[in-house]
């Protein structure tokens, strides 16, 4: 696989990932403005969500490099924890504690996941 392609089907899979994030923070921020409910009431909501981001981001990862789903999936959700962790340490000067290492170790193999189904899906279409 030529590193144009797989690079390319990274970034869609990023972008994908950061798109469905955006607009569920949204849409989860107008609930919580505009309703009674608390944070702490939509929070596995909110983690559910996130899993169902990285699982499309991992799946059209894998779509659009249609081989090596595994190790897409993988990357893709590699370089989204390390953004988020490296948005973290700069901007709140704090490291991933336990629960979050675990959340995103989570989320790499969600990522994978839906990477080897991308792949598996759009070489059944063919």
């Amino acid at each position: 696989m030529e590193a144009k392609k797989l690079g390319s089907s990274v970034l869609y899979g990023l972008a994908a990932i950061l798109i469905l994030a955006m607009v569920s923070s949204l849409i989860f921020s107008l609930i919580l403005r505009f309703t009674s409910l608390q944070e702490s009431s939509i929070s596995v909501l909110v983690t559910v969500v996130s899993f169902i981001s990285l699982f499309a981001g991992g799946f059209i990862t894998g779509g659009k490099g249609k081989q090596k789903g595994l190790m897409l999936g993988g990357l893709t959700g590699l370089i989204y924890s390390l953004c988020i962790f490296l948005f973290q340490y700069l901007g709140y000067d704090t490291l991933f504690s336990m629960k979050q290492m675990i959340y995103h170790g989570c989320f790499i193999i969600t990522a994978m996941m839906g990477g080897v189904l991308g792949v598996n899906i759009s070489s059944a279409r063919e």
